[in-house]
């Protein structure tokens, strides 16, 4: 089970870095920790973002960080209103910083700077209004087995 290696603590600085991201945009991230990925990575992350429903917010702005434990295997992925937009480097860029806390096992340092990061983006492209803008989706972390 990854609440094996996620502690209470951990779960609390990714959560808080979350909203914290999520206090400045429209924009939705979700976290999703597993032991194992079957097959590609990209592929199970995109089962697991259409299993959120992170396909359903209003401006198709969802990012879904998606992590198996076990196995090393870590993705980072957004719906189609942000892939539309962000610089070709996005990705990447947050996908290196992440992985550089992963290699140290600072799995919540990690992700945590991984959303603040995507967070930033999303600001410039999708900034928050006070106007109607709601929380479509848990800051929850969901886990898998």
């Amino acid at each position: 089970m990854p609440k094996d290696t996620i502690t209470d603590a951990d779960e609390k600085v990714i959560m808080e870095a979350i909203q914290q991201a999520e206090r400045n945009t429209s924009g939705e991230i979700r976290v999703h920790i597993e032991n194992n990925c079957e097959g590609d990575v990209l592929d199970r992350a995109t089962e697991v973002f259409a299993q959120l429903h992170m396909h359903l917010t209003r401006q198709r702005n969802g990012v879904l960080f998606y992590v198996a434990i076990k196995d090393h295997q870590f993705a980072v992925l957004g719906d189609a209103g942000i892939n539309a937009i962000v610089p070709d480097h996005f990705w990447e860029d947050i996908t290196a910083e992440v992985i550089s806390h992963f290699k140290k096992q600072e799995y919540a340092a990690g992700l945590a700077k991984g959303v603040i990061m995507a967070g930033e983006q999303l600001k410039s492209h999708f900034p928050y209004s006070d106007k109607g803008d709601l929380n479509e989706l848990s800051d929850d972390i969901s886990f898998g087995k």
